[in-house]
C-alpha cells in the first residue's frame, strides 16, 4: 500500500433554541461571533443564519480527526449554552420549520436562492462531507467511477432525516429525497475520464445551465478547490464515532483504488443502474434494505454488503484506523444508524428526538 492519503472533514450544524428545540431563525451576530471564535479559521456560514459549518484541518489518522471535531463540538456546545442555544447536527431537523429560515448574509448563498427558489429555501438539511487526497497523475473521474457503486453503503451508515416537518416521511434518509429537487445532484453523470469532466463542465456554462466556478453538488465530486475526492452523500451524523467510521472507511476505498495499477476504468451503463437503484434503496431503507450485488445482480443485506466492502478493501483496511472504521459500521449495521435511534426516540415526542441529538454532539 502507499502511504495513507491525507484527508478532511466538514461538518454542517443547525443552531436550535434548548427550550423548544427549533432552530434559530436569526441569530445574532454576537452568537455567530461566538461560533467564529471557537473555531478561528474553521469557521464557515451555511446556507441559512441559524446553520454553521465546521471545516477541519488535514489529518493523517482517525485519533487526530476526533480530537479535533470532538473539541469543536465541545467548545461549541459549551459556549452557546450560555446563550440557551444548543448544537445539532443531522440530516434534517425533526421538527422542520424551514418556512421561517433566513438565508445566509452572503452573495454566493443569496445567487442560490435567487436561482432554485423554493428548492433552496426547503433545503434545511445537513451532510457529512469528506475530503481525500488524490497524489498528482490520478485521474479523479475514473477513481470515482472505481468508488461510485460503494457510494449507498456509506448512505445507509449514515443515515440520519427519518422526518420532515415534524412528520415521519418513511424515508431513513429523506435529506436524499430533498437534495433529489436540485440539478446536478446525486450519484455523477457517467463520464470516461477528467476530459470528458471537463467538457460536460463546459457543456452546462455554454448553455447557461451552471454558473462560473460552481461544479455542481454530486454525491461525490472532485473538489475544485483542493486535490481531492469529495465525498458528499452522507447525511451528517450526530454521534462522532459514525461520522469517523464514514470518513475512515471512504479514505480506505480511495487508498484502496489508488493503489490499483493504473488502467482505464469504464463504468458500464448496468453498473451506473444499478448504483442508482442501491441509491434508492439505502435512502428509503437504510441498513434494512436488500441490495444488489453488482457482481453477479444477487441480492442481500447490509451485513453481507459490509463484508464484501471488507473483503474487497482487506489491503486498505489493515491498521488501526481501518479495524477501527469497520468494527463501528458493524455496529451501526447490527444496532442501527441516527435515523433508527431517532424513530425509536419518537415514541417519546419530537421533542425527546431534538433533545436527544443535542446530547448526542456534545457527547464526544
Amino acid at each position: 500500500m502507499n502511504s495513507p492519503c491525507g484527508f478532511g472533514i466538514e461538518e454542517e450544524y443547525l443552531l436550535v433554541e434548548l427550550a423548544s428545540g427549533r432552530m434559530l431563525a436569526a441569530p445574532s451576530a454576537a452568537q455567530i461571533d461566538l461560533c467564529r471564535q471557537v473555531l478561528g479559521a474553521h469557521f464557515a456560514q451555511e446556507m441559512f443564519k441559524g446553520q454553521i459549518e465546521v471545516a477541519s484541518p488535514v489529518f493523517s489518522s482517525l485519533a487526530q480527526a476526533r480530537e479535533f471535531l470532538a473539541g469543536s463540538r465541545m467548545q461549541l456546545a459549551q459556549v452557546l449554552a450560555e446563550e440557551g442555544i444548543g448544537l445539532l447536527s443531522a440530516g434534517s431537523h425533526p421538527l422542520g420549520g424551514w418556512r421561517k429560515q433566513q438565508p445566509a448574509d452572503d452573495e454566493h448563498f443569496r445567487q442560490l436562492f435567487a436561482d432554485y427558489q423554493q428548492v433552496a429555501r426547503r433545503s434545511l438539511l445537513c451532510g457529512l462531507h469528506v475530503h481525500v487526497g488524490v497524489p498528482p497523475g490520478h485521474d479523479r473521474i475514473q477513481l470515482i467511477n472505481q468508488l461510485l457503486p460503494w457510494l449507498p453503503l456509506l448512505l445507509l451508515l449514515s443515515t440520519s432525516s427519518p422526518f420532515w416537518e415534524g412528520q415521519v416521511t418513511g424515508y431513513m434518509s429523506y435529506r436524499q429525497v430533498a437534495c433529489g429537487e436540485w440539478p446536478h445532484m446525486g450519484l455523477p453523470e457517467r463520464l470516461s475520464d477528467w476530459q470528458g469532466y471537463q467538457r460536460y463542465l463546459a457543456l452546462l456554462r455554454r448553455t447557461g445551465s451552471l454558473r462560473e466556478g460552481d461544479d455542481g453538488w454530486w454525491a461525490i465530486r472532485p473538489s475544485r478547490l483542493f486535490p481531492t475526492v469529495e465525498l458528499r452523500i452522507a447525511d451528517a451524523c450526530p454521534n462522532l464515532e459514525d461520522a469517523l467510521c464514514i470518513a475512515g472507511l471512504f479514505r480506505c476505498m480511495v487508498e484502496h483504488y489508488l493503489a490499483q495499477p493504473r488502467t482505464t476504468v469504464h463504468l458500464s451503463r448496468e453498473a451506473h443502474w444499478l448504483a442508482r437503484e442501491n441509491y434508492w434503496r439505502a435512502m428509503r431503507h437504510g441498513r434494512h434494505g436488500q441490495f444488489i450485488c453488482l457482481e453477479d445482480e444477487g441480492q442481500g443485506s447490509a451485513g453481507q454488503w459490509l463484508a464484501r466492502a471488507q473483503a474487497v478493501f482487506a489491503d486498505a483496511l489493515q491498521g488501526v484506523d481501518g479495524d477501527r472504521s469497520f468494527a463501528r459500521a458493524q455496529v451501526i449495521v447490527a444496532q442501527g444508524s441516527s435515523a433508527d435511534r431517532q424513530l425509536a426516540m419518537a415514541q417519546q415526542g419530537m421533542l425527546a428526538v431534538v433533545q436527544g441529538l443535542l446530547q448526542e454532539v456534545k457527547s464526544c
